[in-house]
């Protein structure tokens, strides 16, 4: 299956650079896969589009500030995006420098306060790196780091306390477990008040976690779907998730994932059946996938191309996911990761 299949224009105006000004503000488009029926509405009333008993699915992976900027010895700028621990005092981390950063170089970010040693480079381009200073660099990072953000938000002319916004808007108010480089995006549209609400008309809620990691930045680069190797991503279902979803599934009740991430979770279980585990999963959904467990998604607009876009078409179809990007096109709804949603079911 060729990947321009899933290319689409848009016009960078629609690349949502900020969030709105509160969560739940977003534009919703409901699409029934079934018959490609679309519907506009907003994302604050979207308890309208679920019924008493749906287990609503989300993913509490909590974004790292993992993004900081320093020096070498030779004065040059560098930075760094720390990916995800790969041992004691060891990372993996994405290194951007004018000149080649060599093995055994050490490397200082935030004024000292991050020191790390250059273990060596893979064929990806990411390198191992030594953490010499501090102890937790993790409570370092929240301390002293910068928000991920995407590549493409450029932030030309915007308000000067923008990291402040990021910190706060770019994670989703139930966050509870870090690990992530890039936020969970669907569930960013969430508040506390939304998801009360829900529980209130008898929808149950349940959490699993997926550390989403560096593929989210990462484009696929060849022609064919089948050829692309997909990022491995970290996971973990509780016990009382496992069994919510065991439950949703025995008694035919719909299990609505928030966000691809939570799909990934949902449908790397073994052989669908819903149980307690941790783990890696290097799952990639595209067509013709049959999903086992997910019957609805709550979804943002993804980039063209992206393996995120081919998971949404599994789901719904080629044609109805490109028809609805045309759509939301037309009514110039934001894209992207602080961009407007999807309901499918």
């Amino acid at each position: 299956m060729k990947v321009s299949l899933f290319d689409y224009q848009l016009d960078e105006k629609l690349i949502a650079q900020t969030p709105t000004a509160r969560r739940g503000d977003s534009r919703l488009l409901v699409l029934e896969r079934e018959t490609g029926r679309i519907e506009h509405r907003r994302f604050k009333n979207i308890g309208e589009h679920m019924r008493a008993g749906d287990l609503l699915v989300l993913n509490d992976t909590r974004v790292i500030p993992a993004r900081v900027f320093g020096v070498r010895r030779t004065l040059g700028k560098v930075e760094a995006l720390f990916l995800e621990q790969a041992g004691d005092n060891v990372w993996r981390a994405m290194i951007g420098s004018k000149g080649r950063v060599k093995e055994g170089e050490r490397l200082k970010f935030a004024d000292g306060e991050v020191v790390v040693e250059v273990m060596g480079k893979d064929e990806e381009g990411i390198f191992t790196v030594a953490v010499l200073e501090p102890e937790d660099l993790v409570e370092t990072l929240e301390r002293v780091g910068h928000v991920p953000v995407p590549p493409y938000i450029r932030r030309k002319g915007v308000a000067a306390d923008m990291e402040a916004i990021d910190r706060r808007r770019y994670q989703t108010v139930y966050a509870a477990k870090s690990g992530a480089v890039a936020a969970p995006t669907a569930g960013l549209h969430f508040t506390e008040g939304i998801l009360d609400a829900l529980r209130q008309e008898g929808v149950r809620i349940a959490k699993v976690t997926l550390h989403v990691g560096i593929g989210t930045f990462r484009p696929v680069k060849c022609e064919e779907v089948e050829d692309h190797v997909m990022h491995r991503e970290y996971f973990e279902v509780g016990e009382e998730t496992a069994a919510a979803l065991r439950a949703a599934r025995d008694e035919e009740r719909r299990i609505i994932a928030v966000g691809t991430t939570t799909a990934r979770v949902i449908e790397s279980l073994p052989e669908g059946e819903a149980k307690a585990i941790k783990g890696w999963t290097e799952i990639f959904i595209y067509p013709p996938y049959h999903f086992k467990l997910v019957d609805a998604m709550v979804t943002n607009f993804h980039l063209p191309k992206s393996t995120l876009l081919m998971m949404v078409s599994a789901f719904a179809g080629r044609e109805n996911v490109l028809a609805a990007y045309e759509e939301a096109k037309r009514e110039g709804y934001r894209f992207f990761s602080y961009g407007d949603a999807m309901f499918i079911s």
